[in-house]
């Protein structure tokens, strides 16, 4: 058995007080996240993804938040790929950022559809050429029987696309998370950690302080 119980950490950077935030999440995730720019870290927009399969098993992976307003949260991904068929399947998903430089975190709980065409296709002309190339040779989540056969796909597309638009792929947009429940954490010293959640009723934000 490997014992981790010895590694500690105190968390003494700041308190959060419910009758201080802002009347929305909206506003309080923008705060925060403003805030966390500052202090410069390597991957500012990092966070979860949470979905659950048909089986009821929940899946978890690592993407990067691409814009919010107080419409919600949107990310994209290939929409044939695991979390994308699970996204399509089941209408909801839960977003989490831990940014521990501040001793922080954001919980987002909500439903998901997808963005319209027109938005997919602005964000993924907006990329680089190798990656919108990279989403035409990634046959996302399925098996692959090894690299070079991903890599000479990738290459042959480069030829074919060579000085012509990329046009964007049928089975690659956006998401959009549109939240019912918002919570955000405030590490605390002697484990008193402060979390304060919003949560959505009749279409106004109930404000609630946690037990940490």
């Amino acid at each position: 058995m490997v014992d981790l119980g010895e590694i500690r950490k105190e968390y003494t950077q700041g308190r959060l007080d419910e009758t201080r935030v802002a009347d929305n999440p909206f506003t309080q995730f923008h705060a925060w996240f403003e805030q966390y720019q500052e202090t410069r870290p390597e991957e500012p927009t990092v966070m979860t993804l949470a979905s659950v399969d048909a089986d009821g098993q929940p899946w978890q992976r690592i993407l990067l938040l691409k814009s919010y307003d107080d419409k919600g949260f949107v990310f994209f991904t290939n929409y044939q790929s695991n979390k994308g068929m699970q996204l399509d399947a089941s209408g909801k998903a839960s977003m989490h950022f831990f940014w521990i430089g501040m001793e922080r975190q954001v919980q987002i709980q909500g439903r998901v559809e997808k963005v319209s065409r027109e938005e997919s296709a602005a964000y993924f002309h907006s990329r680089p050429r190798q990656s919108q190339l990279g989403a035409w040779a990634s046959h996302q989540s399925r098996p692959l029987e090894n690299r070079a056969e991903l890599e000479a796909r990738f290459n042959q597309l480069n030829e074919e696309y060579q000085d012509k638009e990329i046009p964007l792929p049928d089975f690659w947009g956006g998401f959009r998370l549109i939240p019912e429940r918002v919570e955000f954490w405030q590490g605390g010293e002697y484990r008193l950690h402060d979390r304060v959640e919003y949560r959505l009723a009749d279409g106004e934000w109930a404000i609630q302080r946690l037990n940490p």
